[in-house]
């Protein structure tokens, strides 16, 4: 073992005694909320405490969930610290009381919880370090989201960012993750259930953070942070025991300094990438001189390997092999790529070439040998050659195995009797029937049999037999050269069958593989000519009909292909009829194409057309029936394809449906009511004027007046919106003071609602803003409205207007029950008030749609953040741009 080893194993040994004696951390790791994390880790404690070990609560939150709280019985439970923020008492995890009482095992929640102001530490994850310093081993769960290395990955999944998150390194001093996974069909049942959240938050859930994408994306990262550390945790130990076995497998390229040392690199970069894998390049430097061609190509493939990311790995051995394998073990290689070894034939005679060793001494590996394009482009040629050279070929070649046999039976006369000379060309036919046809295979029997009379039986180089014994020898070897040529070749066409099966399934297989992850009818059409090109070495067009009816090419492979008058008349008779057309078939077979209807008879999808060879005759009826069966199921595909298509419209009109339904049911009431109250005011007027005092006359007139004023809204909201929709909304700028704007937005406020209080702060200087101040002041309006809705009795609104980063900043915060993150985005969609939305009685869930299309049609922003302690902020970010010439 070398010192570099020993090192190694010296420090893995410490490491592990280290852990075996410090306090444990165990966290349940999950993929999202609700699948069981604090259900597990409370069943685990139940678990210790049967066994008798001194378990304690210390936090547990079962957000309500009757089964959660039911573990909890028997368990002790520490008393939570109270902590005053903002006006408001809220409950903590007491880390004081926790420490004094110093339980073997503690269970502490939410890893990534905040803390509120007045604690000892900002986070939770700090109390728990703390706790582990102290000895206490801690039982936490934890979401993947809450990753601080994963956050930028969960934001592009979900959309969402993540503001509470755990450092890494935290869970290096975990010796136990334990994954609680639940399948994203489950749960997105619990959560219809109301096991999650409550059933008002859960439908807003489903349609943001709970959608199946999502899910399934958190899951996957969950379970690549799980392998991560049990590869980690498995190599700490093997490296310990002196082996250096892992999970995660690393990929090694080995190169010569040859031409194909650049193309290896760039084969192990991909296949890499595909895996997911780290990977490097290899050179073993056996101490050979190497000229400075061979050199400039090795480094050029190792400044390739660093620049796509890769490590570069110089090896000193007499023996490649052996430093090949020794590195792979010590590095936890996993598969090994190198190209088609260069020794002499010799050499793999004698089982020593480096791929033979490598395939005996490293069988926990996986070996990939790669042929470099110039090899298999060699190969495609000599195949192109034999496939020219056809029968003609084949009998130079019996030809020369007949002679070659002569040969072998002159130098074996003299010492052997006639009888055994028969075997030599026994032999000779049974290689020419192997390699080639029955009829070669007769001919080659027939002139062993010949030149084997004339030259070997007595009288010889006659063709007369002197001896009975003779007749019968040369007799027998006839028919046992034919039997024998002709089993050799059923057996060759067997095997030549059984390729052409193969063949035939492996595309079937792989056309469906395709179709099955193709989702719409271009990429299924897409898909199918490529697969139909592959499989049939033919030009192929999928034609479907347009808008007028035309049927014209959608997509073509490989290649380019122009269809003639003759093509798109088969092609539309093909179409027409649900029947082939084009050439190979009885109609308008003067066409260059073959033409095959894709779908149903009563679903006419389009038309494959396919282009083969010109100086090719009648296609073979295997090539035939796989070429209708590729076909066939193409036309499967489009017809699912249809019907999801048709699928997805219904469910489109079913939720235009409800939409609907949404706006008549919220307009019929907020359009009644104030013409009811106007109705009604206007009729005690007209009834009963000339008996009511004036200051009665007085009210009814300003409550008709006031509901006028309310309808007006609601109808100017319909209005703006459905401009706002079809992107008619006219912007006539001016430049406006904001302070203006706010007073205004806040005096018509305060006709509606008379008794509130409204606290401003804005700039003591004049910011002046190149926009159309009514509909910025409408926009404000709606926001002041939406949080006077909100406002407890006798809380204020505060409207605070400053200045950030060359922007102005519009804060309209409130005091009321504030707004569950989960909702904060869809505060801003239409008739969203239906379900929760603008949390009033009245609304047409229309205000804050409106905020948003009004300020971005400006080029602003508007956004809704947690108020300070309780209530909700609704931001309005505005551009500033340069203030105009004082002397316009």
């Amino acid at each position: 073992m070398s010192e570099a080893s020993r090192d190694i194993r010296a420090d893995a040994l410490l490491s592990t005694a280290q852990d075996a004696s410090s306090p444990r951390l165990k966290i349940f790791l999950g993929a999202a909320p609700g699948v069981g994390k604090t259900f597990a880790m409370l069943s685990a404690a139940r678990e210790l405490k049967r066994q008798g070990t001194d378990v304690v609560v210390g936090l547990v939150e079962t957000h309500g969930r009757d089964e959660t709280e039911a573990l909890l019985e028997g368990l002790e439970v520490l008393p939570r610290r109270t902590a005053t923020y903002r006006g408001g008492d809220f409950t903590e995890f007491d880390l004081d009381a926790a420490l004094a009482r110093k339980p073997a095992v503690l269970l502490v929640d939410e890893l990534a919880h905040t803390n509120l102001p007045g604690g000892r530490h900002t986070r939770r994850w700090q109390d728990i370090a703390e706790l582990l310093d102290a000895g206490i081993e801690v039982y936490t769960a934890l979401n993947v989201q809450h990753l601080e290395s994963l956050n930028d990955q969960v934001r592009r999944i979900t959309g969402i960012t993540v503001r509470e998150t755990v450092p890494d390194a935290f869970l290096d001093r975990a010796r136990d993750i334990v994954l609680v996974d639940l399948p994203p069909r489950e749960l997105i049942g619990r959560l219809k259930q109301g096991k999650v959240y409550m059933p008002e938050t859960a439908a807003a859930a489903l349609n943001a953070f709970f959608s199946p994408t999502n899910l399934a994306a958190l899951r996957e990262l969950a379970l690549e942070t799980i392998a991560g550390h049990v590869d980690s945790d498995l190599r700490e130990h093997m490296l310990a025991r002196g082996s250096a076995m892992t999970v995660r497998r690393h990929v090694m390229a080995t190169i010569d300094g040859y031409g194909q040392s650049e193309y290896l690199v760039r084969v192990a970069r991909r296949i890499a990438e595909r895996r997911g894998a780290p990977w490097s390049v290899a050179f073993v430097d056996t101490g050979a001189a190497m000229d400075p061609a061979r050199r400039e190509r090795l480094d050029a493939a190792m400044r390739l390997a660093r620049r796509l990311g890769g490590d570069s790995i110089i090896l000193r051995g007499h023996v490649i092999a052996d430093e090949l394998l020794a590195h792979a073990d010590r590095e936890g290689v996993g598969q090994i790529i190198l190209g088609r070894t260069r020794e002499r034939p010799i050499a793999r005679m004698l089982g020593i070439s480096l791929t033979q060793q490598l395939l005996r001494r490293g069988a926990h590996m996986e070996l990939t040998i790669i042929a470099t394009p110039k090899e298999r482009a060699q190969a495609r040629r000599r195949l192109r050659l034999a496939g020219e050279r056809g029968s003609r070929g084949e009998y130079v070649y019996a030809t020369a195995a007949t002679v070659v046999a002569f040969a072998l039976a002159f130098l074996a006369d003299r010492y052997f009797s006639v009888a055994s000379l028969s075997l030599i060309f026994l032999t000779a036919v049974l290689v020419v029937a192997v390699r080639t046809r029955m009829m070669v295979a007769v001919y080659t029997a027939v002139m062993c049999f010949l030149g084997y009379n004339f030259f070997f039986t007595q009288p010889r180089y006659t063709l007369r037999i002197a001896n009975a014994d003779d007749v019968l020898a040369v007799l027998l070897f006839l028919v046992a050269a034919l039997v024998c040529s002709r089993l050799a070749t059923r057996l060759a066409s067997q095997v030549a069958s059984l390729r052409a099966a193969q063949t035939r399934a492996r595309a079937l297989l792989g056309l469906g593989q395709q179709l099955t992850a193709s989702t719409d009818a271009e990429g299924v059409l897409k898909v199918g000519a490529g697969a139909l090109a592959r499989a049939l070495d033919a030009d192929v067009a999928m034609l479907v009909r347009d808008a007028g009816q035309v049927l014209h090419p959608v997509t073509i492979a490989p290649r380019s292909l122009a269809l003639t008058p003759q093509d798109l008349a088969a092609a539309n008779w093909c179409e027409q009829h649900a029947e082939p057309a084009g050439r190979f078939t009885d109609t308008l077979n003067g066409a260059a194409c073959w033409m095959l209807p894709l779908g149903l008879e009563n679903h006419r999808l389009g038309v494959a057309a396919l282009r083969f060879d010109p100086a090719s005759g009648p296609l073979d009826p295997d090539r035939r029936s796989l070429t209708l069966t590729m076909v066939q199921d193409i036309g499967r595909a489009l017809e699912r394809a249809r019907l999801a298509d048709e699928l997805e419209s219904a469910r489109i009109q079913g939720e235009t449906e409800r939409l609907r339904s949404a706006l008549l049911s919220s307009v019929s009431h907020d359009l009644r009511s104030p013409l009811a109250s106007m109705i009604g005011a206007a009729g005690t007027l007209l009834s009963y004027r000339s008996k009511l005092p004036e200051q009665e006359q007085v009210d009814l007139l300003q409550s008709i007046l006031g509901e006028g004023q309310r309808l007006d809204r609601y109808i100017q909201n319909l209005l703006d919106m459905t401009r706002l929709g079809h992107g008619t909304l006219k912007l006539n700028r001016d430049w406006t003071d904001s302070a203006e704007i706010a007073a205004a937005a806040v005096a018509r406020l305060r006709r509606s609602f008379p008794d509130l209080r409204v606290e401003i702060q804005a700039p003591a200087e004049p910011v002046l803003l190149y926009v159309h101040p009514a509909l910025i002041e409408q926009a404000l309006f709606n926001i002041l409205e939406n949080a006077a809705r909100f406002s407890p009795p006798g809380e204020a609104v505060r409207l605070h207007v400053h200045v950030a980063d060359q922007n102005l900043l519009i804060d309209v915060s409130d005091r009321g029950p504030g707004i569950p993150e989960d909702e904060r985005a869809r505060i801003f969609d239409m008739f969203y008030s239906v379900a929760r939305g603008d949390r009033a009685s009245q609304g047409t869930g229309l205000g804050l749609a409106i905020c948003r299309g009004m300020i971005g049609a400006h080029g602003g922003s508007v956004e809704a953040l947690p108020g300070d302690g309780i209530g909700t902020i609704i931001r309005i970010s505005l551009p500033l741009s340069r203030s105009p010439d004082t002397n316009i």
